[in-house]
């Protein structure tokens, strides 16, 4: 299983969206700083996910998400888009 994950950054107001088969490891990579994408928004809330059953499906959820603008995804999902 794949999935795609949204966090949000307190400190910075921004979202920011991966893809992964590990979301908890992932999560908490970023928030040791790991991700130099991610470094400077620790720590990172985990707002939503998506589970797929292939990477490739996973990734091309992640690209139109990218697309759309994170903060418009979560709000055509129903999410709020302030974090």
């Amino acid at each position: 299983m794949f999935y795609i994950y949204i966090l949000h950054s307190q400190d910075l107001q921004r979202y920011y969206v991966g893809s992964t088969a590990d979301v908890t490891r992932r999560l908490e990579e970023h928030n040791a700083g790991k991700s130099k994408s991610t470094r400077a928004g620790a720590p990172w809330k985990l707002v939503h996910t998506e589970s797929f059953e292939t990477r490739s499906d996973a990734m091309l959820r992640e690209r139109k998400i990218k697309s759309r603008g994170i903060g418009r995804y979560l709000s055509d999902i129903g999410l709020p888009s302030s974090g």
